[in-house]
């Protein structure tokens, strides 16, 4: 053993925080930006955000100027590069001490204007102009299937003992609106008898809506057409008694079980299919969510134009008081110098990564539209086979940058919003050496094709359905038509085949 003295030398990727946070901010969706700045904004005291009533500066026309918002990505220059920390998974950082200096190059007149937006970057305050809050805000949460139900126990003539049987039954009803426990077992557990149980089932029965507390589709049928009377009793007894006939869509078999024409028994299906059987679902559903993009492509004569969409983001600036103490060194200690210089210098790297992070997704936005041109001319059915290389070589990125800004991130088009992963797919061989077309392509063919079926009356199979996209060039698998079209939601042929 003993001690010796080597030199050596090699190379590792130093991820300072600053850095860090850069790619935190790029990958976070428009929402979660909004949470991240807020909490920038209770931790650092010298940062401010335009939009809360912060009194605005006049910038320098010697400061850095605003970006525009968009381009004409066919006929005018893209935004300026990225720097290096929006691919920081490939670069390797800067020395710490250089960026703890960043403070003492900062163009001042920039970063205590509107500098880090882009121009036209509208704002929307959060209440209307007479001071109330938007109507959106006092929104609550939709009455579940469970609140509704005790809320009409509780309006019922039901005594203490059988409401207390009706709450444990209806914290049994699934979703659908299914009793998901037997007689025998609630009596089993309630130490009740199962004539007792049975008496609140048909009452929790006769609830609103329609058909709840059945505890299969039959009986949930069933419920619904006493409740209708006299002009169900056909479908009523089919429902009953030959309920096996009826899910297989035997019209013939039911006809001559119940010695009745066959029109009759297309009637009594035609009632029975506008009966509800699932009466739960409309109470299971989670409020919509609106999606906002994250950026606009609209059509301008005949080029395309990028807009990208500030509305409701984050105006950042410095504080001009926290400025001003700073510059007047002899009021302060020099550990509330140091202290407030920190502030100041991870402020400025907030807003110069958000910044950063806007242009980013430009790029790659604008990337994928040049790459996607007939998508936005012609259509879904015109995707081109795409992948995170293509555009991380179009750009000049690592891949990883790429996946980070294309997840959780909107695009308007004039055929929709969709997530700009939605671009991305794999692609098949077409025949005579043609340029391969996009999985998605592909879909929405089957789509049509499908659709168009309804007004011809022949159901065409998964095998019917490769032929004719091999009739148009397209080499494809039955199977990956079968994949593509349970992806599509569509049922197979024999379940699409009309009854009545």
């Amino acid at each position: 053993m003993g001690l010796d003295l080597r030199l050596t030398l090699s190379q590792r990727l130093v991820m300072t925080p600053q850095l860090q946070q850069a790619i935190k901010l790029l990958q976070l969706s428009r929402m979660e930006l909004e949470q991240a700045v807020r909490e920038e904004l209770e931790v650092n005291p010298a940062l401010e955000d335009i939009a809360e009533g912060a009194p605005a500066e006049t910038p320098s026309d010697e400061g850095g100027g605003d970006e525009p918002v968009g381009e004409q990505f066919f006929e005018t220059a893209p935004l300026p590069e990225p720097d290096s920390h929006a691919d920081a998974t490939t670069e390797t950082a800067s020395d710490p001490k250089d960026e703890s200096s960043l403070i003492d190059r900062v163009d001042w007149d920039y970063f205590f204007g509107e500098g880090a937006n882009y121009e036209g970057g509208g704002t929307r305050d959060r209440e209307d102009e007479d001071g109330r809050p938007y109507y959106e805000n006092t929104l609550t949460r939709s009455e579940s299937l469970v609140e509704y139900l005790e809320q009409q126990v509780n309006l019922s003539d039901l005594d203490p003992g059988l409401r207390e049987i009706a709450c444990f039954l209806i914290g049994n009803i699934d979703e659908n609106g299914y009793l998901q426990v037997s007689s025998e077992e609630a009596a089993a557990a309630l130490e009740s008898t199962v004539e007792e149980i049975e008496r609140v089932v048909q009452r929790i029965q006769s609830f609103d809506p329609p058909g709840i507390g059945g505890r299969d589709l039959r009986e949930c049928l069933m419920i619904q057409a006493r409740l209708k009377g006299a002009e169900f009793e056909l479908p009523l007894r089919i429902l009953s008694d030959h309920f096996e006939l009826f899910s297989k869509g035997d019209v013939a078999g039911l006809s001559r079980k119940l010695k009745v024409d066959r029109e009759a028994v297309k009637v009594a299906f035609q009632k029975i299919v506008t009966l509800w059987p699932k009466p739960g679902r409309a109470f299971s559903f989670e409020d919509a969510q609106q999606i906002i993009p994250d950026a606009y492509v609209t059509k301008v004569g005949n080029d395309w134009v990028i807009t990208l969409n500030d509305d409701g983001q984050p105006r950042l600036r410095l504080s001009g008081y926290y400025r001003r103490l700073l510059m007047d060194g002899a009021s302060l200690g020099k550990e509330d110098r140091e202290f407030l210089k920190q502030k100041i210098n991870s402020a400025l790297w907030f807003i110069k990564s958000i910044d950063q992070r806007q242009r980013t997704i430009y790029k790659v936005v604008e990337s994928i539209m040049k790459l996607q041109r007939d998508f936005l001319d012609r259509g879904a059915k015109f995707l081109k086979p795409l992948t995170l290389r293509d555009v991380a070589e179009e750009i000049e990125m690592h891949e990883s940058t790429v996946s980070r800004v294309t997840s959780g991130k909107y695009v308007y088009t004039p055929h929709g919003i969709f997530e700009l992963k939605y671009f991305f797919n794999s692609g098949l061989n077409r025949d005579g050496g043609e340029e391969n077309i996009a999985s998605k392509s592909v879909k929405e063919k089957i789509r049509e094709i499908i659709i168009a079926e309804s007004g011809s009356g022949k159901r065409l199979s998964d095998q019917d359905l490769m032929r004719l996209l091999r009739n148009q060039g397209i080499r494809i698998a039955r199977r990956t038509v079968t994949k593509y079209r349970g992806q599509l939601g569509l049922l197979a042929a024999s379940k699409r085949k009309k009854i009545f």
